[in-house]
């Protein structure tokens, strides 16, 4: 029996009028704790690694963590299994989880976080890793993984940065609760959680609970969405992903 699974799945990894991880980091502290003395961060959804490496070492050194970037590492899966915590941050969601393919590094972090109870940390694409499928991202396919099978840490999809219809728009695209609607026209498919930027789901076992200073919406298949506001009990929807049959 492994240790039970803490996630803590962020919308956004920075929310208008504040800095990177500004939003969230009392949570952050919160959920690493005192323990966590170092964190493993991914930081594949972006191109500029070092860069992306040098701001989040800024950010969670200024927490009191210490950060290594597994980019830096010549062995990635060696230092998944070293880990403290993950974090994995947002950028382009094909881009990351083509990376987590080539370094064969899926199932050593569903091992890590699901069997040794290792605190996982996504914000925007390492929300949408951590779910079924990367189906529900907003990013275009500039590169192709073997599958869009992602981490699978919740039996469900995240809606990441989720944009309410704009009335006074003039813009004759899809709105993001259509392209929603059209996953869920296919068969099978998990509930998906739009998280409006701002808003974070917190997981520890089998209890998940909407954190943050925004709601969500929730869309279940055939099925009229919700809205949720922060402090909603989500922990339902890791019981079961075919909920669409309830």
């Amino acid at each position: 029996m492994g240790c039970p699974r803490r996630l803590l799945l962020v919308s956004n990894s920075t929310l208008h009028g504040g800095g990177y991880l500004g939003h969230c980091q009392q949570h952050i502290q919160s959920f690493l704790g005192g323990k966590v003395k170092r964190v493993l961060f991914v930081p594949y959804a972006l191109h500029d690694r070092d860069a992306y490496a040098r701001t989040a070492r800024e950010k969670f050194e200024s927490l009191g963590y210490g950060l290594d970037s597994i980019h830096e590492s010549c062995d990635p899966v060696e230092a998944v299994r070293k880990s403290e915590a993950i974090f994995i941050g947002g950028g382009n969601t094909f881009r990351l989880l083509k990376a987590l393919y080539d370094n064969s590094l899926i199932q050593e972090i569903r091992k890590r976080v699901l069997e040794d109870g290792v605190p996982y940390m996504g914000s925007s694409a390492g929300t949408n890793v951590a779910t079924v499928s990367i189906n529900t991202t907003n990013d275009m396919p500039i590169v192709y993984p073997p599958s869009l099978k992602a981490l699978g840490l919740v039996p469900f999809n995240i809606n990441p940065h989720y944009l309410d219809p704009d009335d006074k728009s003039t813009h004759m695209g899809e709105t993001r609760e259509e392209r929603i609607r059209q996953y869920h026209e296919e068969p099978n498919t998990p509930p998906v959680l739009g998280l409006r930027e701002g808003a974070m789901l917190l997981v520890e076992g089998d209890k998940a609970t909407l954190q943050g200073v925004t709601g969500a919406r929730l869309f279940l298949r055939g099925k009229k969405p919700t809205e949720h506001e922060p402090g909603t009990d989500f922990s339902f929807l890791l019981i079961d992903s075919n909920l669409q049959k309830l």
